[in-house]
């Protein structure tokens, strides 16, 4: 449905790269730039969307590159799980600041700050109109938190997964900052994407949604408007689907 009738999508959840939090900082939170992702994401909010988040956690820890230097790889991936909980809760409490009311749900135990993550608790928040963000991935080592976003994403019964990059409108057929005449490809399927290895998610979440015929949609985050667009019905960024 799209117009007066109602938004396009009833239920979405936003994957947002921890580096998002960071601004134009390499690491770290902006909380400009936090203050800035709350206010759009209230914008489309108020469409009527039930609106879930994953948060990753690379603008504090990534686990890969601990491992890559010899840090055991589960422990610095349990370390990683532990960054997007900040960054969770720092979501939650700006969010909290221009009055929409949130949840965070973490796949670790961490009842002094956040709620653990029971699906139809979540489902409910999201039916009481509360946005719902999924911490510390899938509680598992050697996941990713776009493996996370797809699992929540099928385990909530979202409609549509948005993919927010910052300053990339949609997905290419090679590196634009490195090409200038690399192609924006505004539909691909499920297993084009995988078999191309774009880097829009890993193979993992990719096949999840592929099983589950969940379309994901990567757009450009920082461009004004861009979730209520695509909450009208509007091509906005690449739309990756089950079929063509």
């Amino acid at each position: 449905m799209t117009g007066s009738a109602g938004p396009r999508y009833k239920r979405l959840l936003i994957k947002i790269s921890g580096q998002a939090l960071a601004g134009n900082k390499d690491s770290g939170i902006d909380s400009a730039t936090v203050s800035l992702v709350a206010k759009r994401i209230k914008s489309a909010l108020d469409s009527g969307s039930q609106m879930a988040l994953v948060i990753g956690g690379g603008n504090i820890w990534r686990g890969a590159t601990a491992a890559a230097v010899g840090m055991d790889r589960a422990t610095a991936d349990y370390a990683g799980m532990l960054a997007t909980v900040i960054n969770s809760l720092v979501m939650q409490d700006a969010l909290e600041k221009v009055s929409v009311v949130t949840r965070v749900q973490t796949a670790l135990s961490i009842q002094s700050v956040a709620e653990p993550y029971i699906r139809r608790r979540a489902i409910r928040h999201l039916e009481k109109g509360r946005v719902v963000i999924f911490a510390a991935g899938t509680g598992n080592p050697y996941l990713t938190t776009d493996t996370a976003a797809a699992l929540r994403a099928v385990e909530i019964a979202a409609d549509v997964i948005l993919m927010a990059k910052n300053g990339v409108d949609g997905v290419y057929d090679s590196d634009p900052n490195l090409n200038p005449n690399a192609k924006k490809l505004p539909f691909l399927t499920h297993m084009e994407a995988i078999n191309l290895r774009l880097g829009i998610m890993d193979s993992t979440a990719l096949t999840l949604c592929l099983d589950n015929h969940i379309p994901i949609i990567v757009f450009d985050f920082q461009a004004p408007d861009s979730i209520e667009r695509i909450l009208k019905g509007e091509q906005v960024g690449t739309f990756i689907s089950s079929s063509d």
